[in-house]
């Protein structure tokens, strides 16, 4: 069976995409959870980052090798039409390496809401890229996924912005904002959710990164340490 490793639920947006890739596909695996900590993941990861795949003696790290990997024995981890896939690996490519003042600004911490200071221009232009490339892939392909009409690789990459967008309060229009709402009511994603909640530990580099984004308005998560 396969091994994952992640980090920490509440901060750990990478993690997310290949764990609920895997659960959404129903590929089976044992999840190890390694919280934040330096030299937390050098024991099993090559470059001390989650998330990372153990499949007997191969190891993949990072998660858009994990979904490659995974997708050469399940083939619904890519949509089945040739011009939906190449679209999907081009959008989940693009989340992979691109966004930057979204991530600089709004880092994940799944269980608070921020008020943010401000809106630098970066980051609304990230937002409306967003927008725009979700937008192009519910038109052309039909929905309700990024894709077509089913979850793959493509949506696992973008699910932990809609993890961002709430702890934000950034709010979208139309077809958009309903996409946000189908992630977010997955039970899958309220799993994940409910398990960052509940995580009794907190790493102050990721509590940091919020403070400086805004206003800390509501903490939802268990008291922590």
């Amino acid at each position: 069976m396969f091994k994952l490793f992640i980090g920490n639920k509440n901060y750990s947006s990478w993690s997310l995409r290949p764990w609920i890739l895997m659960r959404q596909l129903g590929i089976a695996f044992e999840e190890v959870l390694v919280p934040f900590g330096e030299g937390a993941f050098d024991a099993f990861s090559p470059t001390g980052k989650v998330p990372c795949l153990i499949d007997g003696t191969s190891v993949i790290w990072d998660s858009l090798a994990i979904a490659e990997y995974l997708a050469e024995q399940n083939p619904a981890v890519w949509p089945a039409d040739r011009e939906a896939r190449a679209w999907a690996r081009s959008a989940a490519a693009e989340m992979h390496s691109g966004f930057p003042a979204l991530r600089e600004v709004c880092t994940t911490n799944c269980g608070i809401r921020v008020q943010l200071k401000e809106r630098p221009s970066a980051l609304d232009r990230d937002i409306a890229r967003v927008a725009s490339l979700w937008s192009d892939g519910l038109s052309r392909f039909g929905g309700p996924w990024l894709a077509g009409p089913a979850f793959s690789a493509v949506d696992a990459f973008f699910a932990p912005v809609a993890f961002r967008f709430q702890t934000y309060g950034i709010a979208l229009d139309g077809r958009c904002a309903g996409y946000v709402r189908r992630l977010l009511e997955l039970p899958h994603m309220k799993a994940w959710y409910a398990a960052a909640l509940a995580e009794p530990y907190r790493d102050l580099p990721h509590e940091e990164e919020a403070l400086r984004a805004g206003l800390i308005v509501q903490d939802l998560r268990h008291r922590g340490k």
